[in-house]
């Protein structure tokens, strides 16, 4: 950082899954000594509590009352991001395809978005050198004043490939499948859809390696923070 004074840099980096979203946001932060944050894994932890915790996912009203109770840490280290609740290490069990099939169900109550938001705002407000915040309302709904949003996009088919390679055995076709229902789901529900900014810069991955990817972004970030 030139002679120590650099403004921290709020980086929104939004998209749907497959975009090389997470990698991306990680290797930047890294890469610009930023802090970094995976919103989308608060989700899947708020959804893995709900589903421990034995709560109807069908029923909004019975997530809604529930929504304060659980207590979400996000460790924002790129190099190593954690992510606790109730101080249990959950960054493995959030994964799992029982909580990734209910996490649009958990994430579209109103009640959880504006917890889970609150969460997301004081983390960046604190984010002393900067962050990179990665999910998929953060230049719209979550941070509208970051200093740099981005959208990632790419094919499905070019989606449900990198997502299939990630997830152990599963089928192309049936990947692209649930992608697509996903986005829609995520698309189209009323609080914070899946939606690019409209001062967003979009980059689209289809045809990029995870590099060059990396590099559009962080000559992006560089470029805002020389104009400041």
């Amino acid at each position: 950082m030139e002679n120590g004074a650099a403004k921290p840099v709020i980086v929104a980096i939004d998209g749907p899954s497959g975009t090389g979203k997470s990698s991306t946001s990680k290797a930047v932060a890294a890469q610009l000594g930023l802090s970094y944050l995976d919103t989308g894994a608060q989700y899947r932890a708020i959804t893995w509590w709900m589903v421990t915790n034995g709560i109807d996912i069908e029923d909004p009203s019975a997530i809604a009352a529930v929504a304060g109770k659980p207590e979400i840490v996000s460790g924002t280290d790129p190099d190593n991001p954690t992510i606790t609740v109730d101080g249990t290490d959950v960054s493995g069990p959030i994964r799992t395809q029982e909580v990734t099939s209910k996490v649009s169900a958990v994430s579209a109550v109103p009640e959880v978005r504006a917890r889970i938001t609150e969460l997301q705002r004081s983390l960046a407000a604190s984010a002393e050198v900067g962050m990179v915040v990665e999910g998929r309302d953060i230049g719209t709904t979550v941070l509208p004043d970051a200093d740099l949003k981005i959208f990632l996009t790419a094919s499905p088919e070019a989606r449900a490939a990198r997502r299939s390679g990630e997830l152990k055995g599963a089928d192309v076709n049936a990947t692209r499948e649930a992608l697509i229902k996903r986005d829609a789901a995520d698309s189209s529900r009323k609080t914070s859809p899946l939606a690019k900014a409209d001062d967003a810069v979009e980059v689209d991955t289809t045809e990029l390696t995870l590099p060059q990817v990396i590099e559009c972004v962080v000559t992006l970030v560089e470029e805002k923070r020389a104009g400041k």
